[in-house]
């Protein structure tokens, strides 16, 4: 029952944050958003900071299972599969969740207290994820893991460019760049 109670208040967390933002959210104004009390919310994620990284995960989360069934052409090269990922994830009913991704991070690389609980799997989770994307096409798993972790930095700085300036063309062309030195991939 607690179990079932705190996936409907994180589900309904994620939902409000998505559409408020969390600029100047308190724990209470965010628990009257939701239909719920603070104290509950403090039972179940054990802070406002608890709660923030639990909403995350849960985007993470989400983001990764949607890219692992993404629908990709068999035929198509690694470019493709990096295109359609670049899509997928600087959608602007995204925004307002990478929006709190990025500054959540932030917080936890500043080892803010409540939010280091964040940086585990942070990386990893996603190389695993694209890793299994090269692997389907037919990239070796030390070469993938490398390349993984090159295209997961090129896409978070491309979000994070997007996010900041708003130039859709801009980080749309730099993708682009990116992509197409996997052409024959």
């Amino acid at each position: 029952m607690a179990s079932e109670s705190r996936e409907l208040l994180l589900s309904r967390a994620v939902e409000h944050i998505a559409g408020h933002g969390v600029t100047g959210l308190s724990l209470r104004s965010l628990a009257a958003g939701i239909g719920t009390s603070h104290r509950m919310l403090i039972y179940h994620f054990g802070s406002k900071d608890g709660l923030l990284v639990a909403v995350v995960r849960t985007v993470e989360e989400r983001q990764r299972e949607a890219l692992a069934t993404l629908e990709l052409d068999p035929a198509g090269s690694l470019a493709d599969t990096i295109r359609a990922i670049w899509r997928r994830l600087a959608d602007p009913t995204l925004w307002p969740y990478e929006r709190l991704f990025f500054e959540v991070y932030g917080q936890a690389l500043q080892g803010r207290p409540g939010t280091s609980a964040l940086l585990e799997g942070v990386v990893d989770h996603w190389l695993d994820l694209n890793v299994e994307l090269g692997a389907r096409r037919g990239m070796p798993a030390e070469a993938a893991r490398t390349h993984a972790r090159l295209g997961l930095a090129v896409i978070r700085g491309l979000l994070l460019d997007l996010l900041a300036t708003g130039d859709r063309a801009g980080t749309d062309a730099a993708l682009e760049a990116f992509a197409a030195s996997y052409r024959d991939a």
